[in-house]
């Protein structure tokens, strides 16, 4: 199957919709992916770039289809990791003197995966020209690192297309091959997956290579990544876009990760979350388990994010395996310019915190000074998570709190009340007692947990934590914590009793 580009120019690629894993399993492949393969038929035809290894039947076959393969006078490899060359020695198989353009770089890499020294390379590097007839070149531009040092792009002349390799593409598969056929939202959540996971590393090498590009002076019509949509919508708002976030790219923004063994790092991380928002409702903050949340997600929220709270429990003194290897992947990627806190529970010593600040302070983040807490978090140590997440919106703001309204458990009891409770409008606000003021609570009345809605009920009690039945509430200790959220008896508020059958 082929897709018609632009003039004498045919998609010839193939759809992958079940692919799972990239790069082994480094990156998740939610959206599926493409391997995008292009013919150009003027005088000299040419082939850029084939399709992965586990197509090359089939590749072969449908560029049958098309052209007797013959009768293709150039290859032109912009990148030779096998995803972009792996139907290569299927191809030259059948036509086995065909010239082959590629970077200096590139002939080792195709050599050391394809094992064919003998095939008819071509060097070119960046300026370099291929006359293919009808008053039409191709521009050869090198772009090494970005994001291997094979790697290049290919400039067609008169029909303006940029063949831009893996920059500017996503992992995204859709029966529609275009930019503004496919739904935006998705389009532009891909790209930024993309960008954030792979490309990270080599902002300002992205930077320079754009602007080099840009200097040439070129009108672009079409921008044809190696995978996912063709650009021809205005294609240079990736371009922008790219620019955007090679430049340190931040947003108001927090990301929490945490691995728990008994879930005592989640309530802190938990309660920090809880603390943050009271202070600054406005800033985002994400709270991800790297146990069970996809690694890629959690990364590229760390590349939005202006600042990042890595959690722990400590295992023989050291950090959750998880916790260490995506300190590892965050440590590769090369984040500037953002902030970061380790926190998390512990039982004998907590040598997990420190490593993760060690860890955290060595991969360039302007490093808080770390949280533990030793067991499982009682009401006293989780007022000090939520005062610890309350400090950290402080000192992170990006704009001034004085004019913002801080959430105290106590009026955060007051402002929720009023919808908690089944109580008639008539009754004032401010009537009504505060979070924990057992003094205002009638002894039967039920209390409502105002941040995930859990009901104490003392004539139920809550045996798991030995609160007897038939405790009211004023006689449960300080110390209760919420069974369904972790959080201590200030976020709790009374409700109307119901009835026990």
């Amino acid at each position: 199957m082929t897709i018609h580009i632009k003039n004498n120019i045919d998609w010839v690629g193939q759809r992958d919709w079940e692919i799972l894993d990239f790069h082994g399993t480094e990156y998740k492949t939610t959206k599926g992916t493409s391997y995008n393969s292009y013919l150009i038929r003027e005088q000299k035809n040419v082939l850029i770039d084939t399709v992965d290894h586990r197509f090359s039947l089939q590749f072969i076959q449908n560029l049958e289809m098309e052209i007797d393969l013959d009768k293709i006078d150039y290859i032109v490899i912009n990148h030779a990791e096998e995803d972009h060359s792996g139907a290569l020695a299927a191809l030259m198989a059948k036509i086995p003197n065909t010239p082959i353009y590629c970077t200096e770089n590139a002939i080792d890499s195709i050599t050391g995966l394809h094992h064919h020294p003998e095939w008819h390379f071509n060097i070119v590097k960046t300026g370099d020209t291929l006359d293919i007839g009808n008053g039409k070149q191709l521009v050869f531009i090198e772009t090494p690192m970005l994001h291997w040092p094979d790697s290049m792009m290919t400039y067609l002349t008169e029909d303006a297309v940029l063949f831009s390799n893996d920059a500017f593409g996503q992992h995204y598969c859709d029966e529609h091959l275009f930019n503004d056929e496919v739904d935006q939202i998705e389009l532009m959540d891909q790209c930024l997956r993309y960008y954030s996971n792979i490309l990270t590393p080599f902002s300002s090498l992205v930077t320079a290579k754009i602007n080099e590009v840009l200097s040439f002076n070129l009108p672009v019509d079409i921008i044809a990544t190696a995978h996912g949509v063709v650009w021809r919508d205005d294609p240079t708002q990736i371009i922008h876009q790219y620019l955007q976030w090679a430049d340190n790219y931040q947003e108001d923004r927090i990301t929490i990760f945490y691995d728990s063994m008994s879930n005592n790092t989640r309530m802190m991380a938990d309660a920090i979350a809880q603390g943050i928002h009271d202070v600054d409702p406005g800033v985002s903050v994400k709270v991800f388990n790297v146990a069970r949340h996809d690694k890629n997600d959690i990364l590229a929220n760390v590349f939005r994010s202006k600042g990042i709270l890595v959690g722990s429990s400590t295992m023989n003194n050291v950090m959750m395996p998880k916790v260490a290897g995506m300190l590892e992947e965050i440590t590769g990627l090369r984040f500037k310019d953002k902030k970061a806190g380790a926190f998390g529970s512990y039982g004998w010593n907590g040598g997990a915190v420190d490593r993760i600040h060690t860890r955290l302070t060595d991969a360039g983040f302007d490093t808080i000074v770390g949280l533990k807490a030793k067991w499982r978090p009682d009401g006293k140590a989780m007022r000090e998570c939520r005062d610890h997440g309350r400090q950290i919106a402080k000192n992170w703001a990006w704009h001034d709190l004085s004019n913002v309204k801080s959430i105290s458990p106590a009026s955060l009891a007051k402002n929720n009340q009023a919808t908690a409770t089944a109580k008639p409008a008539t009754k004032s606000r401010e009537s009504k007692p505060e979070c924990g003021a057992a003094s205002a609570i009638d002894d039967s009345q039920n209390m409502l947990c105002t941040v995930c809605n859990w009901v104490y009920e003392p004539v139920l009690g809550e045996p798991n934590q030995d609160v007897e039945p038939g405790t009211p509430w004023s006689e449960v200790p300080d110390v209760f914590l919420c069974p369904d959220c972790g959080l201590g008896k200030e976020v709790f508020i009374p409700i109307e009793a119901r009835k026990v059958s």
